[in-house]
């Protein structure tokens, strides 16, 4: 594509054009431009762009966006500077990409938990609905179930330029729609600002990635900007931060009248209500009122965070067309996603849940929805991960301490942080509650001691990793799979 179509509409400033106007590909990893890329020197937390200008330049790059004031002496090069890198890659890599959201019906997730749930429960319903339908998230980049054959880079939100080649890749092969998990740290860092968003669904917040934003009313700032990129808000009410993200939506309602937003909730008034709640160890039944009707519900997924979970997926659904009729119907049949509360029932008549819960929140509300099957007792094997937020494992080993009758603390993916201090941390939640706990560094052997110890009537959670099929320990990355050792054990 001709340079000077890429950046025409690009706020900067074109110190010179090169003599070479076409380029092949966009970069901002020096280790991948190839002849006739665009680099982009964007400042990451470890390394900054601008430091490998010529190397790029020996390699074959033909164009360079900069951010700081700096020389580069080569009439060859297009040179352009922005006041912000970031923005600049996200918004030349939908133009290199010929803007593919702009052939898709977007649905932008955000929330500290459901996100992966919500996706894939909206994916199932629009399958139902004969469409066919890209995911973008914890689990992957896939159309209609199926892994695209791409190879993702980055967590859960991709960087703006995988994220522009990912979605010409999903147009390429048909999608219409594309359901996408969107994280604060990618909002933060400006993922998104080049992809049409049409809904935007709001969780929940709880603590989580205080590592990256500081504050939790950062954390909340970050969240709050796909409510200011979307174009219809699907937003949980019993959540404060939901009330607040409802007024941004209504304010921008006030300069662009086709703005919208949608409510739902279990405990407050909302457009799409939730009453008459019963919960199962099977799934849950219950009762939605929408547009003054009301429609019966059965979802094979058990828990009240699942009831919101299935909400928001009912509000966004109906917001791209699908009918109250067919979206239950899709629901009644859906079995959950991999690795979310996802069970296995021994022969000796206990039972084992792998749970991707990984924050304070999403611990309890697992841990308190296994409490309403009445069990006899309920064993928790879980741990934190290294280089991330610090300030949730002694929340967690709390909440686990008050709600478990035995809670193993092990390894999650300690990265490369000392796994010792990890367990440490943890323990001193647990310490304030009376709760009986051991400490088994390696994976395996917690979940296997936790099998073990499991007699009839009892549920064993296994907490943190849920879908993963990785253990990071240092710079190593290993094969791991709670979920295929749980089953190794129950089959032996």
């Amino acid at each position: 594509m001709n340079i000077k179509k890429i950046v025409k509409d690009l706020r900067g400033t074109v110190i010179q054009f090169g003599k070479c106007e076409d380029v092949m590909s966009i970069s901002y990893d020096s280790r991948k431009v190839k002849r006739q890329a665009l680099f982009v020197c964007v400042k990451g937390d470890n390394s900054n762009g601008h430091d490998y200008i010529d190397e790029v330049i020996a390699k074959g790059a033909v164009a360079i966006i900069i951010e700081d004031e700096i020389s580069i002496e080569n009439d060859n090069i297009t040179i352009i500077k922005v006041d912000n890198a970031r923005k600049a890659l996200s918004y030349v890599s939908s133009v290199f990409y010929n803007r593919p959201s702009n052939s898709l019906d977007v649905v932008g997730i955000t929330g500290t938990n459901g996100k992966t749930s919500i996706s894939f429960l909206i994916s199932e319903i629009l399958q139902a609905n004969e469409e066919k339908v890209g995911v973008i998230g914890t689990i992957g980049m896939q159309v209609n179930n199926k892994p695209l054959p791409i190879e993702k880079t980055t967590p859960t939100t991709p960087d703006s330029l995988e994220l522009q080649m990912v979605l010409r890749e999903m147009v390429e092969v048909g999608a219409t729609k594309l359901v996408m998990e969107v994280t604060s740290i990618g909002l933060d860092q400006q993922r998104v600002n080049d992809c049409k968003i049409d809904i935007g669904v709001f969780t929940n917040l709880t603590e989580d990635h205080l590592d990256f934003h500081g504050t939790m009313e950062k954390y909340k700032e970050a969240k709050k900007q796909l409510f200011k990129l979307c174009k219809i808000g699907v937003i949980n009410i019993d959540d404060l931060a939901g009330c607040e993200f409802v007024s941004t939506m209504l304010e921008r309602k006030k300069e662009d009248s086709s703005i919208e937003v949608i409510t739902y909730a279990i405990d407050k008034n909302a457009d799409l209500r939730a009453e008459n709640v019963v919960l199962t160890p099977f799934g849950s039944r219950f009762n939605i009122t929408y547009k003054m009707k009301s429609y019966s519900v059965n979802i094979n997924l058990p828990g009240k965070f699942n009831i919101y979970n299935t909400l928001a997926a009912i509000g966004a659904a109906l917001q791209l067309g699908v009918s109250m009729d067919v979206i239950i119907k899709a629901l009644e049949v859906i079995k959950g996603a991999k690795g979310r509360f996802e069970s296995v029932v021994s022969d000796r008549g206990y039972t084992a849940v792998v749970d991707y819960a990984h924050t304070p929140d999403a611990l309890e509300n697992v841990l308190v929805t296994a409490k309403e099957f009445k069990p006899n007792r309920i064993i928790t094997v879980f741990g934190c991960g290294g280089d991330r937020d610090k300030t949730k494992r002694p929340m967690m080993g709390k909440i686990s301490g008050e709600l478990s009758d035995l809670t193993i603390i092990t390894s999650d993916n300690p990265r490369t942080e000392n796994p010792t201090q990890i367990l440490s941390d943890v323990e001193n939640g647990v310490k304030q509650t009376n709760g009986y706990y051991e400490i088994i560094e390696d994976r395996k052997d917690a979940i296997t001691k936790a099998l073990g110890l499991a007699g009839k009537n009892d549920i064993v959670i296994i907490a943190g990793k849920g879908h993963e099929t990785y253990q990071i320990i240092g710079n190593e990355i290993i094969h791991f799979d709670d979920m295929e050792i749980v089953q190794e054990y129950v089959n032996l």
